[in-house]
């Protein structure tokens, strides 16, 4: 059988251990390496011009040549306005990065010794740097595709006699979400090219308030490519597929797999490791986030065979390409902005 993947000496490129160890000035010629490449020529981030500034050494920031300027490495990003010493926030990251199935803010304040509050917003920040970065570009070949249940039911009464019956529509709960995915697998080609090409290679979520044919018709016709071939499970609300689709079936109150091969193991992939991170980590999902978590367990299940050094410089460029305008999580516990939930429909 073959040796998984994170046991393998490929996925251990980056120690948590050397990042708790740089020095402030390293942590800070880090971060100019991810966004500029070097500390000379850097990007105005208000002018937008890509010259050598006068850097302020004793303030670490540099003052533009243009429009005078002045700017830190940390300016426009996610990351503006910070208290922290830049090096907490890369432990924090390469410590996000390693908790393959997620990790709670409780967890990060306690590795890094800070508020509860401070690092909530800060891993909701990485989420929003994954979220506005995804690739949206529509799946083709062969494509998995599944929903899963989020708040399906509150907890049910002590006494027997008090308990309702949650399958009647009236009992049902408000807050109850699902969560779709759509996962493409890697082609023949790909496959016979790398032996680490398995399984699913992109992923699509969107959370909505059930599955039906209408939800399922226009998310595929605007994300999965026509005429690929979807698998799914026996859900009727992915007959509306038949048309556009080589649509596969597998009955899961039969098989797991048919006789004729057909499964969608990669969308249920996605959901074990989802309910991992909810009911392992994180325990309470807000529905106005939902998109967020989603979203982050479909990164890691992309990247799930690439070193842990490679996905820490690859979180780290995206949050410093991720703009602070209209930042909900600067300033939340203040309630500046207010967050709306994303609903597809």
């Amino acid at each position: 059988m073959a040796q998984h993947f994170l046991l393998t000496q490929k996925a251990k490129t980056l120690s948590a251990f050397e990042i708790a160890n740089i020095s402030e000035a390293e942590a800070f010629d880090l971060l100019c390496e991810a966004r500029w490449g070097s500390k000379e020529n850097v990007v105005c981030s208000k002018c937008g011009v890509q010259h050598k500034a006068y850097f302020i050494s004793i303030r670490k920031q540099w003052r533009c040549k243009h429009c005078h300027h002045t700017f830190s490495v940390t300016s426009g990003t996610i990351f503006a306005n910070h208290k922290l010493p830049l090096k907490t926030y890369l432990y924090i990251l390469i410590r996000f990065v390693n908790a393959v199935k997620g990790v709670s803010a409780l967890e990060i304040s306690r590795d890094a010794k800070i508020n509860y509050r401070t690092a909530f917003v800060l891993c909701h920040k990485l989420r929003k740097a994954l979220l506005e970065s995804r690739d949206m570009q529509p799946l083709s070949g062969e494509v998995d595709m599944g929903g899963t249940y989020i708040h399906p039911a509150p907890r049910k009464a002590n006494k027997k006699a008090d308990r309702i019956d949650y399958r009647l529509k009236e009992n049902q709960n408000p807050n109850k979400r699902c969560v779709v995915v759509a996962r493409e697998h890697f082609s023949a080609d790909e496959k016979a090219e790398n032996s680490l090409y398995r399984g699913a290679k992109r992923s699509h979520v969107f959370v909505t308030y059930s599955e039906t044919q209408s939800v399922v018709k226009n998310f595929a016709h605007a994300y999965i490519e026509k005429n690929s071939r979807i698998n799914t499970d026996e859900n009727t609300a992915y007959e509306s597929l038949l048309l556009d689709y080589d649509l596969r079936t597998v009955n899961h109150k039969d098989e797991y797999r048919s006789d004729f091969g057909v499964t969608n193991n990669q969308a249920e992939s996605f959901f074990s490791r989802f309910k991992r991170m909810y009911y392992g980590h994180v325990h309470k999902m807000s529905n106005t986030y939902l998109l967020n978590y989603a979203n982050e367990i479909a990164y890691r299940e992309d990247n799930r065979r690439k070193p842990n050094g490679w996905q820490f410089h690859d979180i780290l460029g995206k949050c410093l390409e991720t703009t602070n305008e209209q930042n909900e999580w600067c300033g939340y516990w203040q309630r500046k902005i207010f967050h709306q939930e994303v609903i597809w429909q």
